[in-house]
């Protein structure tokens, strides 16, 4: 009886420790399978930038006049006079019909207005506004036209001051696109390289990536023609020892 009590004991034992040696290695299994993970996890965020001046390809060149008169009749008459000179001037300068467009005359009568002063501070009742818009890829043109808007002025119009006013457009974006991303990814991959090698690690590959989105300026407030484009790239990267 009491062997057999031994012997139960001693495969009791034998079996406990067997389940134990089995825990431990589950256990040890268990925690490298974390500590890989945890190596997988090892990762660096880098940003790429990619940047380009270029000339834009398209103006918009509003010309503005106005005029004054205390008879209608004969304010429009004038307005059409100057339109037709303006219109010259631009035909002169290398612009065709359909580059140029003239819009329909803002007319006030300021006796007709709710808080008038019935025109005591000035000696006209009508003032109309016409304005004659260039829309055309000869960007040097436009820009060497309106230096020369003094000619206009000789003969009796007054040109409002709206060379700020003139839109400059760069529309070959998709022609860049390409090869701007190429180096911005190129230049994200650059900077994590040089991270990994400084923290003694290996670069893997990409875990993830974002493109930005393109943005079109002006370099400078004095060269509004030329654009600045401009794209980041946000790239993740594994790292390995």
């Amino acid at each position: 009886m009491l062997n057999n009590h031994c012997r139960y004991v001693t495969e009791s034992a034998i079996l406990g420790l067997l389940l134990l040696v089995g825990m431990l290695g589950l256990g040890f299994q268990i925690a490298q399978s974390v500590l890989d993970i945890k190596m997988l996890d090892r990762s660096v965020e880098v940003k790429g930038l990619s940047e380009r001046d270029v000339v834009a390809d398209i103006a918009i060149w509003p010309i503005t006049f106005s005029v004054a008169d205390n008879d209608l009749g004969k304010l429009y008459q004038s307005v059409q006079e100057k339109n037709s000179l303006v219109v010259a001037f631009l035909e002169k300068k290398g612009f065709s019909k359909d580059e140029i467009t003239i819009s329909t005359p803002a007319v006030v009568d300021k006796l007709a207005r709710e808080y008038s002063d019935n025109g005591q501070n000035s000696p006209f009742r009508y003032t109309a506004s016409s304005t004659i818009t260039v829309y055309s890829s000869k960007v040097d043109g436009v820009r060497q036209s309106m230096i020369q808007l003094v000619d206009l002025g000789k003969q009796g119009i007054a040109i409002a001051g709206n060379a700020y006013n003139t839109q400059y457009v760069y529309s070959k974006l998709n022609e860049i696109k390409p090869a701007m991303i190429e180096e911005a990814t190129r230049n994200a991959r650059e900077a994590a390289a040089k991270f990994a090698k400084d923290s003694e690690s290996a670069l893997g590959k990409i875990k993830r990536a974002s493109q930005g989105q393109f943005t079109i300026q002006d370099r400078d407030s004095s060269t509004a023609h030329i654009k600045k484009v401009r794209v980041v790239s946000t790239v993740e990267y594994y790292l390995s020892d």
